[in-house]
């Protein structure tokens, strides 16, 4: 009889390694953070101890460069002390600094937002989702802490800029738009909202994380009948957080009043038919290409909680859009609110 290895008891060793790696790399990042905040900190206070500022500061930094690629290798480039100074002048008033979950390579691309309040957001979701560098360069460069700023009052930025994003009611898991460069679609009109959901399908794990904390894909063309009648949901989810489902509504035109009163449907019919008695109301998004706000104000009723029209957008979104997206945002808020 032939010896084999058990199966499970080489998944276990395998397992165990990968752990052990894995407490490695959090255990060298966090070192080379702190290395590079206490090398920083040396070299700003260097350079105040110098008689010409400026003059003397890119002195000493290459001057260091020089010698320390000489011993240490070529990661001591001017450029990198330049970054390493530049991070401890970031962070020298923060109260929390080391991160296990978060490179210098992370901390790279938190360093070149200006706004603290913005980049406080970041360095939190990017902890509490352990965020790749990629993720998290993809998350900043599609403006979702000014996604988030939309329609929310001045107490709930503070709140999202000091804890992230929290889900507590529907209204604080919708993005208004939504990014999905990630598809690689054409931003003219050559493709049906087919297209549009086959794309959504094949990069479904682009699309959660687009969505937000708490999404679960349950599934696509989700079929339900009552009179001898079918209707389909182009794509329905469920959020642990909020615990409910929700129906997600493809269209690649303008928005139209006959939309919301599907949506409607479907949320009823869910409501009634599909969700347990613990479960929470149905929520129900409207993913369009266009929209005009005062349409879905008036289809809507006033203490509308469960359906919501966003656009989609395929490209990263420019700043000069954002700005009059958050402006109309914080102004239909204001308007709310009198």
């Amino acid at each position: 009889m032939k010896n084999s290895i058990d199966l499970p008891f080489l998944e276990n060793i395998k397992q165990l390694l990968r752990d052990v790696q894995m407490k490695l790399v959090k255990q060298v990042n966090q070192v080379m953070v702190q290395t590079y905040f206490e090398l920083g900190k040396q070299i700003v206070e260097q350079e105040q101890s110098g008689e010409n500022g400026a003059e003397y500061g890119a002195f000493l930094l290459q001057e260091l460069s020089n010698i320390l690629k000489t011993e240490f290798g070529k990661g001591y480039s001017k450029r990198n002390l330049e970054l390493i100074r530049k991070f401890y002048i970031a962070y020298k008033n923060a109260k929390s600094l080391i991160s296990q979950s978060l490179s210098w390579t992370h901390y790279i691309h938190l360093m070149r937002i200006a706004d603290l309040e913005e980049r406080n957001f970041y360095q939190t979701e990017a902890e509490n989702n352990l965020w790749s560098v990629r993720e998290l360069e993809r998350q900043i460069n599609s403006a979702l802490f000014h996604r988030l700023l939309i329609s929310k009052d001045k107490e709930r930025l503070k709140i999202l800029a000091k804890k992230g994003q929290i889900i507590e009611k529907p209204i604080d898991a919708i993005k208004d738009p939504y990014v999905l460069e990630f598809l690689n679609l054409p931003q003219k009109h050559n493709y049906s909202e087919t297209d549009l959901e086959q794309a959504l399908i094949d990069k479904i794990e682009n699309f959660l994380l687009e969505l937000g904390k708490g999404f679960t894909f349950v599934g696509r063309q989700v079929k339900f009948t009552f009179d001898e009648e079918h209707f389909r949901v182009d794509l329905v989810f469920y959020n642990r957080l909020l615990r409910c489902f929700v129906l997600l509504d493809l269209k690649i035109g303008k928005l139209k009043h006959q939309d919301l009163g599907q949506m409607q449907m479907y949320v009823n019919y869910y409501d009634r038919f599909v969700k347990s008695e613990d479960e929470l109301p149905t929520i129900g998004i409207i993913l369009c290409k266009d929209k005009k706000d005062t349409l879905v104000e008036i289809t809507l009723p006033k203490d509308n909680k469960q359906i919501f029209a966003s656009k989609y957008l395929l490209y990263l979104p420019k700043e000069e859009d954002l700005k009059q997206l958050i402006e109309q945002g914080h102004q239909k808020t204001e308007s709310d609110n009198e």
